[in-house]
């Protein structure tokens, strides 16, 4: 079901697994947290913190104090969830990593953000190759307090899944999930705002998206999205601009549409 146990056991994952109802699911192990944990999420945590008034979007700041943030400890994940089901319904689901593409989006599709548990060392503070709980819990659930954001993942996620075994709409899909939910960048009342996770769990990523001269600012369009490629190993080329969350939730229908004109010219069934 998971990916790669042995890399959990030597990494000291900081998860129980629990059977419920005839399945495994997992829980964070809160307890399991050293001092040192707690002082590397505080270390991130200030180095974003000097930055994230400027750059963030409004959504995420007020998502941060809503769901209950604190600079000097890790968020405890059913804490947030009491706050955040509250709030839009969902809820922060423990996973131990990257998994793969159909819980992943069944996750989603039932309102349930997957987030790792474990958090990087003090030695990788500046680049870590995989998604650790910063990235997943720090840079995504505060958006997740948004009601037409939540909305767009969630029904992103229910046209994923009727075709999950085609590998060229995960492709397409997967672009537009990188370009708004990774990296994406709003217009808040004449500014350039951040709300994409992989930009805002990165301090030099944040600054760079919005004052450097290098990287293309494009109008959100979700054709050109989709037949946009994305990379991976070092800062974006290009950025693609909302005006609002509503406007990501009401591409919902023009991406389906899309979509089902890919399965059909592939020769889905």
């Amino acid at each position: 079901m998971f990916k790669n146990l042995t890399w959990l056991k030597e990494n000291k994952i900081k998860c129980l697994y629990l059977l419920k109802e005839n399945k495994i699911d997992m829980i964070q192990a809160y307890d399991q947290y050293t001092q040192e944990d707690h002082e590397i999420w505080s270390l991130l945590y200030a180095k974003m913190a000097e930055i994230i008034p400027k750059y963030a979007t409004d959504v995420f700041i007020d998502g941060m104090e809503q769901i209950g943030f604190e600079s000097n400890k890790i968020p405890n994940f059913d804490e947030c969830n009491a706050r955040l089901k509250s709030i839009t319904g969902w809820v922060i689901y423990p996973v131990p990593g990257l998994i793969d593409n159909k819980p992943f989006f069944e996750h989603l599709a039932n309102k349930e953000f997957p987030a790792s548990t474990w958090l990087r060392k003090r030695e990788e503070l500046d680049y870590l190759e995989e998604p650790d709980m910063f990235h997943d819990v720090y840079g995504h659930v505060p958006l997740l307090s948004n009601m037409h954001f939540t909305s767009f993942l969630e029904n992103l996620a229910r046209i994923t899944l009727r075709h999950i075994e085609n590998p060229w709409i995960i492709e397409i899909v997967s672009r537009l999930y990188w370009y708004t939910v990774e990296f994406g960048l709003i217009r808040e009342e004449g500014k350039l705002k951040v709300y994409g996770a992989g930009i805002l769990s990165s301090n030099g990523e944040t600054q760079y998206s919005i004052e450097s001269d290098i990287p293309k600012r494009l109008d959100f369009d979700v054709a050109h999205i989709l037949q946009t490629p994305y990379i991976k190993d070092k800062f974006q080329e290009q950025y693609f601009v909302i005006d609002s969350y509503k406007q990501l939730f009401d591409s919902i229908g023009l991406l389906e549409e899309m979509v089902e004109k890919e399965a059909m010219a592939n020769n889905e069934i």
